[in-house]
């Protein structure tokens, strides 16, 4: 068989995901070049390997057995490519970092201080949700992913690194801005705009109003902190988000943090890679700044600010 790298490469991103445009956009080709890959890997040994019902493509014996065989030299190759970044070092070594759509904005300025230390170090830097980074480490695609609480029944290795406040924000000029000791039951008359379905945010807020006995108003879904804080800007209703993320439009005067009682919700963020995985000398290197620098960027003054608490305490 005269067969490719590239082509086992394509065939087994398109086995692994069956939808050809879901393969061509992770691989970063057009969907015309991922069929001509596969139509041309699939002449060379000579069965087909997909077939396609209705508008869903399904593989066939021949592809589910040569799946299985990609998926083994996938990862011989992913080995082979991790010792060779092992033996660069993190002197052109290379770093592909996930993290949860929370830790966007605070991950940025992490990375970007760790690549001034580091400046020869190739980073991928992918923002994705709770369901997205799983994936991602299920599949062996990210050498480091900063989330929330990982599940515990998945083979991996996580450590906290930083605690993530959640605090309810609201437009600058709604009444409950400027109140003290918000009580929880004045929120059962407000609209909230929450997180999608299978965020860790969705899970941790759903969770703390349900041990209180609290139903709230969830006006709308939305995917990302930045749409959320958009919305909530444009009073479409409050919102919950990471006070890590709330540092330019608390400062430039475009949100609130409202002072509730039994706020904020206390969360953590983890450092999570899987089990077993060779960690290159540039990974290493991220997660033990990450461990050790992560404090030096987070703005206390909002946290005591929202909290009522005297500076520096």
């Amino acid at each position: 068989m005269n067969i490719t790298l590239r082509q086992l490469k394509v065939f087994e991103r398109v086995a692994r995901r069956l939808s050809f445009t879901r393969a061509a956009e992770e691989l970063y080709l057009t969907q015309p070049a991922v069929s001509m890959q596969i139509k041309q890997f699939e002449e060379s040994i000579g069965l087909p390997l997909f077939e396609r019902l209705g508008k869903k493509i399904y593989l066939t014996r021949a592809g589910e057995e040569l799946y299985r065989v990609s998926r083994t030299i996938s990862l011989q190759i992913e080995e082979a490519e991790q010792l060779i970044e092992e033996l660069k070092g993190t002197e052109g070594g290379r770093l592909v970092l996930a993290v949860a759509s929370t830790v966007h904005y605070f991950g940025i300025r992490l990375l970007a201080e760790f690549c001034r230390n580091y400046p020869k170090v190739r980073v991928s830097f992918k923002v994705t949700n709770r369901k997205g980074l799983l994936q991602q480490l299920e599949d062996n695609e990210a050498d480091i992913v900063l989330m929330g609480q990982p599940p515990d029944d998945q083979d991996l290795v996580s450590e906290p690194f930083l605690e993530n406040p959640l605090v309810i924000i609201a437009p600058v000029r709604h009444p409950l801005v400027g109140k003290r000791g918000i009580p929880l039951d004045d929120l059962k008359h407000e609209t909230f705009i929450m997180r999608e379905q299978g965020s860790g945010t969705r899970y941790s807020v759903e969770r703390f109003f349900a041990e209180r006995g609290i139903q709230i108003t969830a006006s709308m879904e939305m995917n990302t902190n930045g749409a959320i804080k958009q919305g909530v800007e444009e009073g479409l209703g409050l919102g919950i988000v990471s006070i890590h993320t709330l540092e330019r439009e608390v400062e430039d005067g475009r949100l609130a943090i409202l002072n509730v009682e039994a706020f904020p919700i206390v969360r953590q963020w983890y450092i999570v890679h899987r089990a077993g995985k060779r960690l290159s000398a540039a990974a290493r290197a991220f997660g033990d700044f990450v461990r050790t620098e992560a404090h030096r960027f987070v703005r206390k003054d909002m946290l005591q600010a929202a909290l009522g608490e005297p500076a520096g305490r």
